[in-house]
């Protein structure tokens, strides 16, 4: 079943055809910062309204399996994000999407959907960006766990990406980067350092 696009008050559908001759923006707040992996024209710092960056999601794919699941970030309700905003060209619009959707949809964990990102440029402009926000009512969905708890999760964490403490600590190098810090994604990043993954 193909993933829609949903609009931000998502009181109705947003056709994913709509504005094909506009540039596509994406809002990257996880991996996509360091490793976008589809061609853009600028990458502009940006801040997302109403929504936070949280290790609220088991990985049953990426950095997980189902029996072993790891943890990986995703768009939870209330507060602000800070990531990136990547401009793509209209011409590869659809192609990016289905990447997109390829990449961040194995399991259908998120919801795909529209939100306004502001811009941190000189004209500080708002843009419709596509970003994924985790699905609450998904298997996949973790809620708020303790530190000790997604500690556990992500020293344990391997999928077919890669092991899971490598995807936290190089979302925080990325994350500073962009000059700004998560402090929960700090704290955990500090107990991993010392640590050795210990999967096989």
């Amino acid at each position: 079943m193909a993933t829609k696009i949903v609009s931000e008050t998502e009181l109705s559908n947003t056709d994913p055809d709509s504005g094909r001759k506009a540039d596509l923006w994406v809002f990257g707040y996880g991996s996509l910062m360091w490793r976008p992996g589809f061609e853009f024209i600028e990458q502009v710092p940006a801040r997302l309204i109403g929504e936070h960056r949280a290790l609220c999601v088991y990985s049953f794919d990426h950095r997980g399996t189902p029996e072993k699941p790891g943890l990986v970030l995703g768009l939870d309700r209330g507060g602000a994000c800070r990531g990136i905003a990547f401009r793509v060209a209209a011409s590869l619009r659809d192609a990016t999407v289905e990447y997109l959707r390829a990449r961040e949809q194995t399991t259908n964990v998120y919801r795909e959907v529209t939100r306004s990102v502001w811009l941190d440029n000189a004209a500080r402009e708002r843009v419709a960006a596509l970003t994924y926000v985790a699905d609450r009512g998904h298997v996949q969905y973790a809620g708020r766990l303790s530190l000790a708890e997604q500690l556990r999760y992500v020293q344990h964490g391997y999928g077919r990406s890669g092991n899971n403490r490598d995807y936290v600590l190089e979302t925080v190098k990325a994350i500073e980067a962009q000059g700004f810090r998560d402090e929960q994604l700090h704290r955990l990043a500090l107990m991993l350092h010392d640590d050795t993954p210990r999967h096989r």
